[in-house]
């Protein structure tokens, strides 16, 4: 809080070549969201997120993760991932299970119907990523924006005691 005498420090305003590159990269990504939800709906009648978390169980041991560690990985709120999981449920491609050691605790787990899902939307999906992006870039810019990307996600990365992390709302 600034007291009457206390002068608040000028904010740095971005440049005009800073200006045109963030609303280029907003543009963009919107964009790319838009097409990918759009490709996903149309193919599997699911939004990207929900692509997502069924791509984090496919890579998971035994295609199932913790509820907590789902949620961190697609780095959403709990209650957004617990109605996630309750549509995925519902289409038979997603299943809860206890947790035998935390009574509290939950699984999500991939059902054979959900690998299916999976094995006839990927194809698709990559198609889409990378006729929307990486077929439009030089193998220099793919590693530029790769480093970009993961400075950006780095300096982003919630941490300490007291961080605000999604997946603990």
């Amino acid at each position: 809080m600034h007291t009457m005498g206390e002068r608040q420090a000028e904010p740095r305003w971005l440049s005009d070549d800073e200006q045109h590159v963030w609303r280029a990269y907003l543009h963009a990504t919107t964009l790319l969201d838009d097409h990918l939800d759009r490709q996903l709906q149309r193919d599997a009648g699911m939004p990207h997120v929900y692509y997502g978390l069924l791509v984090q169980l496919s890579q998971a041991p035994g295609l199932r993760l913790r509820m907590t560690e789902l949620a961190q990985h697609a780095k959403i709120t709990r209650s957004r991932l617990s109605h996630a999981v309750a549509r995925l449920e519902k289409n038979g491609w997603v299943r809860r299970e206890d947790c035998p050691t935390d009574r509290r605790g939950q699984y999500a787990q991939l059902t054979d119907e959900g690998v299916e899902v999976m094995r006839r939307t990927a194809p698709g999906h990559v198609s889409a990523v990378r006729q929307a992006l990486f077929d439009r870039l030089s193998p220099e810019q793919v590693g530029q924006l790769g480093a970009i990307m993961r400075t950006v996600a780095e300096g982003l990365e919630p941490t300490g005691p007291d961080a605000d992390l999604p997946w603990l709302r």
